[in-house]
């Protein structure tokens, strides 16, 4: 998915820093903010850049000027929100067009935009949606990281059709080109990313189950207050009704006994 330096024009380079850029200053400061008011995230942080930066180094040639690779940015949005994400992936794809010649900087905005920007909000809107239907939570994170790989894939696919139209069917021959050549790869890499989160979650689950209860990943720790909290009241409930009915029986004899 990392578009290779220097293969866009400057007119397009230009464009996806722009439309890139409100997005990451947004994400700074969620992510300076989560780190002033929950400083214990600071690992659970980096673990989730940490996740992003190696799997999206493993790269594949699928394509000329580009390649297909796990992006690991499902995992963080859930964690964090996509905001957040927006700033750990360009770190990933800043250090990773620096020190490993992947990627590029003229195509960092765009590279920014694919898998930084909507690779985590398509993943985490999904994760929300089939959370919201009931599905089990390994089930959702699975269809979250797998639609936050596919989705960036799919966003790649229509810059470089932007950039580079096919000469007899433009911009709609093109991406079909692209999009096609991408899902030999994209497709088995995406559903092996996803099962990649489930399994990381899991172990998520069994050694930061308060951390991920507080960011309302687990939720079973609220739910069981609630019902603790709803049991403890209803047993004194019963004791009060009990105690206002033998008092107004009380009364009711008292009175009687006035009367004859």
């Amino acid at each position: 998915m990392h578009i290779a330096e220097g293969f866009l024009p400057p007119v397009h380079a230009v464009a996806w820093g722009a439309a890139a850029a409100p997005f990451v200053v947004h994400g700074a400061r969620s992510l300076v903010r989560e780190v002033r008011e929950h400083p214990e995230s600071t690992l659970l942080l980096g673990a989730s850049g940490a996740f992003t930066f190696v799997l999206s180094a493993l790269k594949l040639p699928s394509v000329t000027g580009s390649c297909s690779h796990p992006t690991g940015t499902g995992l963080g949005a859930i964690l964090f929100r996509p905001p957040i994400m927006a700033v750990l992936g360009t770190i990933t794809l800043l250090f990773q067009a620096l020190l490993l010649a992947h990627g590029g900087l003229t195509t960092l905005g765009a590279n920014v935009f694919s898998m930084a920007i909507v690779g985590p909000w398509a993943g985490y809107g999904v994760y929300r949606l089939a959370r919201r239907l009931g599905a089990p939570l390994m089930a959702a994170v699975f269809c979250g990281a797998f639609v936050a790989d596919l989705s960036t894939y799919c966003v790649t696919s229509v810059q470089l059709a932007l950039a580079f139209p096919d000469p007899g069917s433009g911009f709609p021959g093109a991406l079909g080109k692209f999009g096609s050549i991408f899902a030999v790869t994209q497709i088995p890499l995406a559903v092996s990313e996803g099962l990649l989160t489930v399994l990381v979650m899991r172990l998520l689950v069994q050694s930061s189950k308060g951390e991920l209860t507080r960011l309302g990943v687990l939720l079973t720790g609220k739910r069981a207050a609630t019902e603790t909290a709803a049991t403890a009241t209803e047993p004194e409930t019963k004791q009060t009704a009990g105690m206002t009915e033998t008092t107004s029986t009380t009364g009711t004899t008292g009175t009687g006994t006035v009367a004859r």
